[in-house]
């Protein structure tokens, strides 16, 4: 028998592609699907796209019978997320997209998200969804906090380099590029196609991203010591994708061959041959990660570029990724599709 899975924050566009990917999932069945702005309505109502689909109607979460379903993915925004969680069965396993689990502190949660927690417990018991390096304990977990997509993008880049201690952990810069639904489904003036289109812009500049937390958490515990990066995101005119490119201090091929290492076995995480970068365009749809290295004109210095799409393997790819591990199935299941090009 398939797994029962309930989708909270399904008209979004995480709650989308989580849809998406599930559709094919030979171990898997949506059995209940809640968006409260949305309920009654159908999901070929919701996304067209996916009309093609037998699927439950919208209903509100409070409507649920949880006790039929074997787990949860929680796709709602920042803050609504844990006040909802926190009122799910105890027994119920849960991959929650938001941000509200990532962070470990509470005070550092507040620090950056503006409010304090409102389920701290469940933040102690919450693991940290990257799975690459979290497997064995997302494996026993309960609940997941899947991570954010920049951040994602930026730890495949940077956590070997740290572990191995191959660069210098006071230099380091973080460009990164970011698609639009990044910025998720609800409206904003400056999302509008003629605010957006034909245009580039900064933003959260001068460190005040709240992807920082977790670049902050997780990169200082992986060296022992306090590790602060500069990273600047930029808004681009593109749906999907992210494209990180990361300036470090060290030697190029000792950087090249310590992410070749680390990610030798990783189904999901492609180093390319030296000296090529990836494009958006090589892994849009898809749940994989490209990454290059090159060396730089300066000696001494390297730059490294990430590709990945936010939607999948920053987010819903991510979370299934997830979930297969919690509930025993074969980690890639659902999520080994082709990348769509052009």
């Amino acid at each position: 028998m398939p797994y029962k899975i309930a989708i909270i924050g399904a008209s979004g566009y995480t709650g989308a592609e989580l849809l998406r990917l599930i559709a094919t999932h030979p171990e898997m069945e949506i059995a209940a699907l809640a968006a409260n702005s949305k309920a009654g309505q159908t999901i070929a109502q919701v996304f067209p796209f996916l009309r093609h689909l037998d699927l439950p109607t919208l209903v509100t979460w409070e409507e649920i019978d949880f006790s039929q379903i074997d787990l949860c993915f929680c796709a709602l925004p920042h803050k609504t997320s844990q006040e909802v969680i926190s009122k799910l069965p105890t027994n119920l396993k849960i991959v929650d997209l938001s941000a509200d689990f990532r962070l470990r502190d509470p005070e550092v949660y507040q620090k950056w998200y503006g409010n304090p927690h409102a389920a701290v417990e469940m933040q102690k018991e919450a693991v940290y969804g990257l799975t690459e390096f979290y497997r064995e304990d997302i494996r026993g977990a309960r609940l997941v906090a899947g991570t954010g997509c920049n951040a994602a993008t930026g730890q495949y880049v940077l956590r070997p380099l740290i572990a191995k201690r191959v660069i210098g952990l006071t230099d380091i810069i973080l460009d990164l590029k970011c698609a639009v639904s990044g910025a998720g489904r609800s409206l904003k003036e400056n999302l509008l196609h003629a605010e957006l289109s034909e245009g580039t812009n900064a933003y959260a500049v001068g460190g005040t991203h709240r992807h920082l937390g977790e670049f902050d958490q997780e990169f200082s515990a992986l060296a022992g010591e306090e590790v602060r990066i500069q990273f600047t995101p930029h808004l681009i005119p593109a749906n999907r994708g992210i494209l990180a490119t990361c300036y470090v201090s060290g030697e190029a091929q000792a950087i090249y061959k310590a992410l070749s290492a680390a990610y030798a076995d990783e189904p999901f995480i492609q180093v390319l041959p030296f000296g090529q970068t990836p494009s958006t365009h090589d892994v849009r749809g898809s749940n994989f990660c490209h990454i290059g290295v090159t060396g730089d004109r300066i000696d001494g210095r390297a730059i490294v570029v990430a590709a990945l799409d936010n939607l999948t393997k920053g987010s819903s790819g991510q979370a299934l990724q997830n979930a297969n591990l919690m509930l025993g199935v074969e980690e890639t299941t659902g999520l080994m599709l082709a990348p769509c090009f052009p």
